[in-house]
């Protein structure tokens, strides 16, 4: 089939584990709250760290591989999001994506800052706990912001879902799930 792989088998991997480790997280932070107790916590936190790892993975492919500029909102994006002319042919994402990806990293950001922090008030074969570092005001903060934010990870998640099972986007799933090549016509999502 002409066109090229849309995302390489390193970023596919990236984007999977990530998938996986968000839902184990969401469920292990959900759950007990629902009433469906289980030993969640070292489940929780070495989640966390690997989910942590995962981040700096796919900072490193961003910063060093593929570069930040495909995931930068342009001038172009914007007039063909008015239905102007359309984006450049080399462009991989649509204003959408990108504007997506900025959010859902914005998010991912203040979860894994916070998780990091809340690390210090449990005990691991790692470390020994001290919730000693910050006051109550601070960690009530802490914990608002990572509550928060799960809740918009959630939100962002089913956003995500439901428009990966879009017709029209189907083909980005399958280049998303299968490293399927994508014709040039259709890399920037549906064509009218």
């Amino acid at each position: 089939m002409p066109g090229e792989i849309r995302h390489a088998w390193p970023d596919r991997l990236f984007h999977w584990t990530m998938a996986v480790l968000t839902l184990v997280l969401l469920a292990t932070a959900f759950l007990p709250v629902l009433g469906v107790q289980f030993d969640w916590v070292p489940i929780h936190w070495i989640s966390g760290i690997l989910l942590t790892a995962t981040v700096i993975f796919h900072l490193y492919r961003i910063l060093a591989v593929h570069g930040i500029a495909s995931m930068m909102p342009a001038r172009g994006d914007l007039r063909a999001a008015m239905g102007g002319e359309p984006v450049a042919e080399d462009a991989k994402y649509d204003l959408g994506q990108k504007l997506y990806h900025w959010s859902v990293s914005a998010v991912m950001l203040v979860l894994v800052v916070t998780g990091l922090v809340m690390l210090a008030k449990i005990d691991t074969p790692l470390w020994r706990r001290d919730p000693s570092i910050l006051s109550d005001w601070d960690w009530g903060v802490v914990y608002a912001l990572h509550g928060a934010a799960a809740l918009l990870l959630i939100f962002f998640f089913i956003l995500h879902v439901y428009f990966a099972f879009l017709p029209e986007h189907r083909r980005l799933l399958a280049a998303m799930a299968l490293g399927r090549r994508m014709p040039p016509a259709t890399r920037n999502g549906p064509q009218p």
